[in-house]
């Protein structure tokens, strides 16, 4: 069946709406649209993003967070489904099938897969491995809303940010001694 799908992006024009479309990276468009999204966050301090969603299923942004998941490997989920396994039954098919899922609301992330890792002292730390499909979701989800967030934070904030480590901050002389 194909339509139409209208953008609430004021420079977006509509586009088809075709399950057969073939799902490929594009990652300048991914790029551009979160350089808009930080220019606007960063302009207007106070702006409220009312409308993302439909940012997150867009196809360029979930091929580029199916490019991400990929690059960072990682185990199967409660689902064991592993990344070769998805790569068996089909990329394109399945970030089309996660797309219309979040398109009409029935997407729901599965349970986590809970393992316990080693810690330096012994002891064990509990770690929850979501499957490959919801860290596509998650990775969608943050490609889209972290440069709004992004936009908010001081130049010299520097733990937890893409491009930025406390061992930077120490190199430009903005730690103070012992790490503070």
């Amino acid at each position: 069946m194909t339509g139409t799908a209208r953008s609430n992006d004021p420079g977006g024009q509509p586009g088809p709406v075709d399950a057969e479309v073939r799902l490929r990276p594009n990652l300048g468009k991914v790029r551009e649209l979160q350089r808009r999204l930080w220019a606007a966050a960063k302009q207007s301090s106070g702006r409220r993003f009312h409308a993302l969603y439909d940012r997150i299923y867009r196809d360029d942004v979930l091929v580029e967070a199916w490019e991400r998941v990929k690059a960072n490997r990682g185990a199967a989920g409660v689902d064991r489904v592993t990344l070769a396994v998805v790569e068996d039954y089909g990329v394109d098919r399945m970030l089309r099938e996660l797309r219309d899922d979040l398109r009409v609301g029935r997407y729901r992330p599965a349970p986590a897969r809970r393992v316990d890792i080693p810690k330096p002292d012994g002891g064990r730390r509990p770690l929850g491995i979501p499957t490959v499909r919801d860290r596509v979701a998650q990775a969608a989800a943050k490609l889209v809303l972290e440069p709004i967030f992004e936009a908010d934070f001081s130049s010299v904030s520097y733990g937890f940010r893409p491009n930025t480590a406390t061992a930077l901050a120490a190199c430009r002389g903005r730690l103070m001694p012992g790490g503070r």
